[in-house]
């Protein structure tokens, strides 16, 4: 499963949430993800199984049917909650 951090400019924020994406995945002990990150203007259909991205930018990743938006993309817990949905969807927890 590939899953894609996203930031609106840059990629520092993205860094940021693909770091703590890794770190959430690393302590649900799910193997085979990948993870990388990539600023708004970088994204092509296909590249990820999700998108996870920040509220900010949630209208333009509309086109986008396999996002998830955060309120806040610092929180690690939100980011566990609907990370652990994603992986029991999908039968790795």
């Amino acid at each position: 499963m590939k899953l894609l951090a996203v930031c609106g400019q840059g990629l520092g924020s993205s860094l940021i949430l693909g770091l703590n994406l890794k770190e959430v995945v690393k302590k649900l002990g799910v193997k085979g993800v990948e993870v990388n990150h990539s600023d708004l203007g970088g994204v092509t259909h296909g590249m990820a199984d999700y998108i996870i991205c920040g509220k900010d930018i949630a209208m333009a990743m509309e086109k986008y049917s396999n996002v998830i938006c955060l309120d806040s993309i610092l929180s690690k817990k939100e980011l566990t909650e609907k990370i652990t949905v994603i992986m029991k969807e999908h039968n790795l927890l």
